[in-house]
């Protein structure tokens, strides 16, 4: 199993009415096959796969490079399941730019409208602390700007999301899947699909930042007052000290502020840290700083970093979408599914020797 990141260039125009309109019918029927043959979970182990992730994208008809692929096929999952997620067993929460921020709000909508177990609310905190990771913990140069969560009435979860480098113009996108992220904090992406690395970055959830995320955890549970007397000092003397040079002084208020509150939290381990309101990207530096200049203790600068086609793209590449195959494979799939409903699996058996074939 691979999960992890995908980098993408970002292509401008919209997903043609007519092509969205059968890119969710065609998704939702994916998600019910998938179901029928196997269980919603596996949607969620399928989904954490970028390459899985990929080949559906361009099987929808979708750039097979585009930043738009990610948002787009979320978006079509998303609606083509509309309705029937509870039938399903999949629920799907959030979205591009605006939406993603209503992503909590949406998981205690769809609690509620499905009945769902009250554990279920605990998976507005798991969404808030896998934007803050891929955000705080993670500084790569990419700003989130997606963010999905696809889970279970059981509490299985897993999140696609996405973030744009604005001066690259390239997005990279992050997978997680529940029931392999351990402690959020600790190489919580298995695998990175990637076509560029970057020179040097802030990896605090690496294996080799343990010590650094320890040692800046401690920091935060030390006096402000102590903590913002040495940084001063660093920020008079920065000409004279030879600090290293991938790692940038923060700037603003922003830092004591969220120091402040990071002491009055007291977080017993750098997950808590993340998870307190207001400690961002620039705090997690400051703190990383001070530990590695404090204990020693420096952080990871490696980037994290590890493509198939069915109907054509929107874009014309490799050919334009087959509106002919597209809808065959519709009413294909529609006639699987209701045969094997009704006790006729011949088609989906078909389908499933045809899978066989491929590999």
């Amino acid at each position: 199993m691979r999960t992890g990141t995908t980098k993408l260039p970002l292509h401008g125009g919209r997903c043609p009415a007519w092509l969205f309109k059968e890119m969710k019918h065609l998704a939702g029927l994916i998600m019910e096959v998938i179901v029928l043959e196997y269980s919603s979970e596996e949607i969620l182990r399928r989904i954490s796969d970028p390459y899985w992730f990929q080949a559906l994208g361009c099987a929808l008809g979708f750039d097979w490079h585009s930043s738009g692929l990610t948002t787009t096929t979320c978006a079509a999952i998303k609606e083509g399941i509309r309705g029937r997620e509870g039938e399903l067993g999949i629920f799907l929460a959030g979205g591009k730019g605006r939406t993603s921020r209503q992503t909590p709000h949406e998981i205690e909508a769809l609690g509620s409208k499905y009945a769902l177990p009250d554990h279920i609310a605990g998976l507005q905190d798991t969404s808030r602390l896998v934007a803050k990771v891929d955000n705080a913990a993670l500084q790569d140069g990419y700003n989130l700007y997606h963010h999905c969560i696809f889970f279970t009435s059981g509490g299985e979860w897993a999140v696609v999301q996405q973030g744009m480098n604005e001066d690259s113009r390239w997005a990279r996108r992050y997978h997680w899947l529940g029931e392999e992220a351990g402690d959020f904090v600790t190489e919580p992406h298995k695998a990175i699909c990637c076509d560029l690395r970057q020179d040097s970055i802030l990896n605090m959830v690496a294996r080799e930042s343990e010590e650094n995320r320890q040692g800046s955890t401690v920091l935060s549970r030390e006096n402000p007052e102590q903590f913002l007397r040495e940084w001063s000092k660093i920020r008079e003397d920065e000409k004279m000290l030879e600090l290293p040079r991938h790692h940038p002084l923060p700037q603003g208020k922003r830092i004591s502020s969220s120091l402040y509150k990071a002491y009055l939290e007291q977080p017993a381990g750098f997950k808590e840290l993340l998870a307190i309101p207001g400690v961002g990207p620039q705090t997690i530096r400051a703190l990383s700083l001070l530990a590695e200049l404090t204990f020693g203790t420096p952080p990871s600068r490696k980037d994290p970093v590890r493509y198939t086609f069915a109907h054509g793209g929107k874009d014309g590449h490799p050919y334009p979408v087959n509106k002919q195959t597209y809808t065959q494979s519709i009413d294909f799939l529609q006639e699987a599914i209701l045969r094997a409903r009704i006790g006729e699996p011949d088609k989906m058996k078909a389908l499933r020797r045809l899978s066989t074939l491929q590999k």
